[in-house]
């Protein structure tokens, strides 16, 4: 959503386009400041997302995207791979009815080659199922990683350009934002890093060149509704210029 002055989020063109994209950061945190094992911080960060993503019209929230797996997260235990990996099946087939009914339509972002069969079969499903909707587009990307994603689609872009299919002279930006596993979606207007780290950790690095930061200390398990709605009243606020100068 392109905006060039301080929008009120009762304007029909902020509640209606708004791509908001989030960093769960902080579940091992927050399982640990507990003493409890990380896992447990994952499964109370995957009920966040589940009431984030039901109160998203409320909240303007057309196109939400969260960082649920990077390309680096392979080198954390086994046990907590696998978990993670199993936590976002269960997720899927839970969700998959409420998604479906309310108008959630889900993607997948990210390289699926080194993901089980099954779970990228899941991910298929998922995407065909709740492909008709369009009340709120949920993105997750797992396996993940900015670096990986721009390398992928300039790849891709090289192949067509070998191939005869595309003039290396006519790429754009707009050619190249046409090969991320983005492409479907508006670019962000505002990332959120929850956990009080300030790092944009390999996310949306193309996509969020003129997109808001907020880094709030709050743990992604202690993170609401409430929390969200808090911000974007802040983000709100804020004189988006985009390079240029407001008049």
């Amino acid at each position: 959503m392109k905006m060039d002055q301080p929008v009120k989020r009762d304007d029909p063109a902020y509640a209606n386009q708004l791509h908001v994209a989030v960093i769960m950061d902080g579940n091992g945190r927050w399982a640990s400041n507990r003493g409890w094992p990380r896992l447990v911080g994952h499964r109370k960060g995957a009920e966040r997302v589940r009431e984030l993503v039901n109160a998203c019209p409320e909240l303007g929230i057309r196109y939400l995207t969260l960082y649920a797996f990077s390309t680096e997260n392979w080198s954390r235990t086994t046990e907590e791979v696998l978990g993670l990996m199993s936590l976002f099946g269960r997720y899927i087939k839970r969700e998959a009815g409420r998604m479906k009914q309310e108008g959630v339509r889900m993607r997948i972002i990210g390289d699926r080659t080194p993901l089980d069969p099954k779970l990228r079969a899941l991910f298929d499903w998922i995407e065909e199922d709740t492909s008709a909707n369009d009340r709120v587009h949920l993105t997750v990307a797992i396996n993940y990683g900015g670096r990986d994603e721009i390398r992928r689609a300039a790849g891709a872009v090289a192949r067509e350009v070998k191939a005869g299919r595309l003039d290396a002279d006519a790429i754009t930006d707009a050619t190249l934002s046409a090969y991320m596993d983005t492409s479907a979606l508006p670019d962000p207007d505002l990332v959120v890093r929850t956990s009080g780290e300030t790092r944009v950790s390999n996310f949306l690095l193309w996509q969020a060149a003129y997109a808001e930061y907020v880094f709030t200390p709050v743990l992604w398990p202690d993170f609401s509704p409430e929390t969200m709605s808090t911000i974007l009243d802040a983000f709100g606020q804020r004189e988006r210029r985009f390079g240029g100068v407001l008049k």
